[in-house]
């Protein structure tokens, strides 16, 4: 098993067998939306890790960057940095988004 995770301390204190960290915002370790080369880089380094890993709790980093300035990590989904209105906004398709997801589940 390889985990692909943005979340060291949190992946690592479950203690997995093996890790593929990049440094991305939550919800992006499988790469950079819509970048098939990001994307691809970031598989091959988790199957590569996954055939070259021999040992427990085995981390890897990917090297690859989210962006040149490093204040996207104080600004990414930071809510003191948006208005009101685009927490509102951002509720609004979060609950959406909740409510299809319970409509597919009953239909199933």
């Amino acid at each position: 098993t390889v985990i692909m995770g943005a979340a060291k301390d949190i992946v690592m204190r479950a203690r997995v067998p093996r890790l593929l960290f990049s440094d991305f915002p939550l919800g992006n370790s499988a790469g950079k939306p819509h970048d098939q080369i990001s994307q691809y880089e970031t598989m091959k380094l988790a199957l590569d890790l996954l055939a070259a890993a021999h040992e427990a709790e085995t981390v890897w980093d990917n090297p690859q960057i989210w962006s040149d300035d490093y204040r996207w990590k104080e600004d990414y989904s930071n809510p003191d940095k948006l208005s009101a209105q685009e927490i509102a906004r951002r509720r609004t398709a979060f609950d959406a988004a909740k409510t299809d997801a319970q409509k597919s589940k009953r239909s199933k």
